[in-house]
């Protein structure tokens, strides 16, 4: 396994990271995703844990709080051999949410004793709250990391205002700062270079990356002039996650289909190796529902995409940037602008 510095961090992470939203099974939406429970989650963690994955992610969101239960269970008796990353401010059952001190506080503890630990490596706010101020809200996370409950701190999908506004409050009080942004990221949702990608690197932030596979329709079963596979999960979710235009997609997926044909890997494999390569990208979620799905993805460590191979995705990839980014499309503009971190 590859490992990487956390944004401008102590913390040492593994290329891939595990995410747990699978486990549990309640709802709607995570119902569709996965169920594993507790026997076949200590199997996915031990595959881990022996490929050197060492970082597992949930939310308290996640089949409503299920997720945490569950994942604590799966590392009982081996806490110290794992990095466990969770996230709250999202609404959960009856309670509205929010990153409010009370707010807080209530979410923390509770996340503690689901996941059966006395501390989170990586405590992140799921989304920005504009009812709270970020005084009040970064104080708070401030508390917990002084008091031992918490050793860093992030967020997932903020706007870059809303990460800029908070890291300059954090600066201004000399409060613990955001070292993580949980992001979506992929082959056909590219949104994430246009301003978040420069101010992450500007700023120290590292992206932890959701839905690699841009929700599953980079697995390598969703192809042009075809139907959805009937076990697509697809049929089931595809109106919870980021919209994507056919033509984008079929491209990026003729394209993948050409360079696996070329490199004997998979679809994902290499969709996956894409973002790798990727500047500030310190780590990458991969879920799985069973022990193959899990085995395939962490075949993308171990080699790496020609320069000419990545090139091709970028352009099978490539969209025109709303203003006032479409001066500087994309990750051409951004290579432009930032000439000695672009690998």
């Amino acid at each position: 396994m590859e490992y990487r510095r956390l944004g401008a961090s102590g913390l040492t992470v593994p290329a891939l990271a595990f995410g747990a939203g699978t486990f549990g099974g309640r709802g709607e939406l995570f119902g569709n995703w996965g169920a594993v429970d507790v026997a076949q989650a200590r199997r996915l963690v031990d595959i881990c844990l022996d490929a050197g994955v060492t970082m597992f992610d949930t939310a308290d969101v996640y089949s409503d709080g299920a997720s945490e239960e569950v994942l604590g269970a799966a590392l009982k008796g081996r806490r110290d051999q794992a990095l466990i990353s969770t996230k709250t401010t999202l609404p959960l059952g009856e309670d509205p949410g929010g990153s409010s001190r009370s707010r807080l506080l209530r979410a923390c503890e509770a996340a503690l004793r689901r996941l059966g630990t006395d501390h989170i490596d990586l405590y992140q706010l799921h989304a920005y709250d504009a009812g709270t101020p970020p005084e009040e809200t970064l104080s708070t996370l401030d508390d917990l990391v002084r008091a031992g409950k918490v050793r860093y701190v992030g967020v997932s999908n903020f706007a870059g205002w809303q990460l800029m506004k908070s890291l300059a409050v954090a600066d201004r009080h000399h409060l613990t700062r955001y070292v993580a942004h949980q992001v979506y990221y992929s082959l056909v949702g590219r949104d994430y270079e246009w301003e978040l990608m420069p101010l992450g690197l500007d700023q120290g932030v590292g992206a932890v990356v959701w839905s690699p596979l841009g929700w599953g329709r980079l697995t390598g079963r969703v192809r042009r002039d075809q139907p959805l596979p009937p076990g697509s999960r697809l049929h089931r979710t595809a109106s919870y996650g980021p919209p994507v235009p056919d033509e984008l997609l079929y491209r990026v997926v003729d394209t993948l289909t050409d360079l696996a044909t070329e490199t004997g890997r998979t679809v994902p494999q290499i969709a996956l190796n894409w973002l790798l390569r990727r500047p500030t990208v310190s780590s990458v979620l991969i879920g799985a529902r069973n022990e193959a799905q899990l085995r395939e993805n962490l075949g993308t460590i171990g080699w790496t995409l020609t320069d000419d191979q990545a090139a091709r995705l970028d352009e099978a990839s490539s969209t025109t940037a709303p203003y006032p980014y479409f001066p500087y499309q994309r990750q051409e503009g951004f290579a432009q602008l930032n000439p000695s971190v672009v690998r």
